[in-house]
């Protein structure tokens, strides 16, 4: 469940230096909202998921692929940042060299939502959206509960792949293929 916890809109880079004393928190369309934090296995499959990724990009020399809720900012005026569980950035998108201070000027090519058992749908779907038109290519919504992986992207129907399926993301992520069921080992 979250709560709203300030009246006043902030922006983006006001969001970045607000200290919010160890809590859990979004800026939604400029207010500071308290999230619970999720569940330990949320952050066992979060690592792994980061795990199979930053292999392959590494391997590959693609990108980064970052985690722990690293803000990404999907809206503007007034401004939303979110967090993530993981995401790719191309070296198209921050080129190699230095880390850009503060969130990064670009969105991630792929985001990674791990569903926790208080997620609501109507949520999920709102927040895919706002990746997508924030830029991102594809949103994969990783479920336990279901053993499945829901994919969101901006021109094609929305993929629900089971266990034995092959999550793959040849436009992003040329190569990568695993299986759904190695997301939940």
């Amino acid at each position: 469940m979250a709560t709203v916890l300030d009246t006043k809109l902030l922006t983006a880079e006001e969001f970045l230096h607000v200290d919010d004393e160890g809590a859990y928190t979004e800026l939604v369309r400029g207010k500071i909202v308290e999230m619970n934090r999720p569940y330990t296995s949320h952050g066992y499959f979060m690592a792994a998921i980061t795990s199979l990724l930053r292999n392959h990009v590494r391997e590959h020399d693609l990108g980064r692929v970052v985690t722990g809720d690293a803000g990404v900012v999907t809206e503007r005026d007034p401004d939303t940042v979110r967090g993530p569980d993981v995401a790719f950035y191309s070296y198209q998108r921050i080129p190699k060299g230095p880390l850009p201070q503060g969130y990064w000027p670009a969105a991630p090519e792929l985001v990674v939502e791990i569903r926790s058992g208080d997620d609501r749908w109507k949520g999920i779907i709102h927040k895919a959206g706002e990746y997508l038109a924030a830029g991102v290519l594809t949103v994969a919504v990783v479920d336990p509960e279901t053993l499945r992986v829901h994919l969101f992207s901006a021109d094609r129907e929305i993929a629900i792949l089971n266990r034995d399926d092959e999550l793959t993301f040849p436009d992003i992520l040329p190569g990568f293929s695993t299986t759904v069921s190695e997301l939940f080992e």
